[in-house]
């Protein structure tokens, strides 16, 4: 059975702190570049659940511990794979059958590994402090936000171990910086640095080191305390249900109706009335 928030689960490769409405998960194996394992999507995706289901938590921070954010899937786990008689893709779902399912269950089409980011009630925040490779660059894309260190190195790096672009970043990446960029980055498997993937716009900002931690913590804590919870919840739902819609007009329409629904909600009422006030608004945690 899969494990729910209130379910307890030892942090081996993950850590996790909260400050002034914001959860911030670390990617922690420092050793290994914050590599990427079983063990970590289970923790990682333990920790979405128990923050997105928190009425404190308002904006989640995904970083890395050190100066990685992560290298990619761990060898010795591709190692097995490629040397197992076992289905790949069976073991992952049966792998995945026994991990918490955040984001799950609001379109059946986000029911899949890293597209269930979207799902989520929280703006994610991806914060990369270092080295992004392999399956970090798709965990960063479905983040909401994403920011990067001065200089860190991205590649995609599947096409140089022979192996296909993975976890939908062929469908997405495209999505995000245009065909060109995507083509670029998924048939070379080339190193690229933050500044590039800035340009391509892949990411929200580049930052210093010295300052990098600090400049997107302090980003989640302005969203956390200035943006209407049921608003950033309803937006994000919007905006990824409707990337995968063509049709203009029912986004209109759809807008028109949820507009009279969070008309009625307070948090509009207290968002109107501290703008008059010119004070800070109080909103509702979110439900």
């Amino acid at each position: 059975m899969a494990p729910t928030p209130d379910s307890p689960m030892e942090l081996h490769v993950t850590e996790l702190a909260i400050e002034d409405n914001v959860g911030i998960i670390r990617l922690n194996r420092p050793g290994r570049g914050n590599s990427w394992t079983s063990r970590m999507n289970a923790e990682y995706r333990w920790l979405m659940l128990r923050l997105d289901r928190d009425p404190l938590v308002r904006v989640i921070v995904v970083t890395g511990t050190g100066h990685q954010f992560c290298v990619g899937a761990d060898f010795k786990a591709l190692d097995h794979h490629a040397s197992s008689s076992t289905d790949y893709v069976e073991a992952s779902k049966a792998a995945t059958a026994e991990m918490a399912m955040p984001g799950y269950g609001i379109r059946a089409d986000f029911d899949h590994d890293m597209v269930w980011h979207w799902g989520l009630s929280k703006t994610v925040i991806c914060a990369i402090n270092g080295a992004c490779a392999g399956i970090a660059v798709s965990l960063a894309a479905f983040c909401d936000l994403r920011y990067a260190v001065e200089g860190a190195k991205f590649t995609t790096a599947t096409p140089k171990l022979g192996l296909p672009a993975e976890y939908g970043i062929s469908w997405l990446l495209p999505r995000i910086v245009g065909l060109t960029h995507a083509a670029d980055v998924l048939l070379t498997g080339r190193i690229f640095t933050a500044e590039e993937a800035l340009a391509m716009g892949l990411l929200n900002g580049v930052f210093a080191r010295e300052e990098f931690e600090s400049r997107v913590i302090a980003l989640a804590k302005s969203a956390a305390q200035s943006v209407s919870p049921i608003a950033a919840k309803t937006a994000k739902r919007q905006l990824y249900a409707e990337l995968l819609s063509h049709d203009i007009g029912q986004s209109i329409e759809g807008s028109k109706a949820l507009t009279n629904r969070l008309l009625k909600h307070p948090d509009h009422r207290e968002g109107a009335l501290a703008m008059k006030e010119k004070r800070p608004p109080r909103f509702s945690d979110p439900a």
